[in-house]
């Protein structure tokens, strides 16, 4: 059966601005009383329909964090149970990782799991030359708050894994 991926980054996506951690825990760089992960119910729904999606994790929060804390911070346990891995690597040189450009490691970690049908969700776009198509970029200041880019997900979701779940 073949593995249909989201390759999901958290910062600029699920929440707007970019995450860092503060005595008090972690915050969002967004002005303003900004909820981390306050789009993850915009995934969610977007991926209702879609069953057979797993998420891979693309996020520098399994870096920081490692993968089962970066897992479980999504707030909701329907995305959660989809989380089946991350492209960072425990064993992986982290200095050798964090150079790369972000399509190239997620273009590693498909071609390694020989993953063929995929999309990613991400504020950044560096590496993906070639593959702009499985690309949902999200504009930093905004994540899947923006709803041109809401539709485009909804968009690329149908063309990539059709239109009915469980297939």
């Amino acid at each position: 059966m073949q593995q249909h991926v989201l390759f999901l980054d958290y910062d600029g996506v699920l929440h707007r601005g970019d995450a860092y951690v503060t005595p008090d825990g972690v915050v969002s760089s967004a002005p303003g009383t900004i909820e981390l992960f306050e789009f993850a119910p915009v995934l969610l729904e977007l991926l209702e329909p879609y069953s057979q999606i797993e998420i891979v994790l693309s996020t520098d929060w399994c870096f920081r964090f490692g993968f089962e804390r970066a897992r479980d911070a999504l707030p909701l346990e329907g995305l959660r149970q989809r989380v089946t891995g991350a492209t960072f690597e425990e064993e992986e040189d982290s200095t050798v990782w964090l150079a790369r450009q972000r399509g190239v490691q997620i273009l590693r970690y498909a071609k390694r799991h020989s993953i063929a049908s995929w999309l990613a969700a991400d504020d950044r776009h560096d590496g993906f030359q070639g593959y702009h198509d499985r690309l949902i970029h999200c504009q930093t200041e905004s994540g899947l708050g923006d709803p041109a880019v809401v539709e485009l997900f909804r968009s690329r979701l149908r063309e990539r894994f059709g239109a009915s779940s469980g297939i």
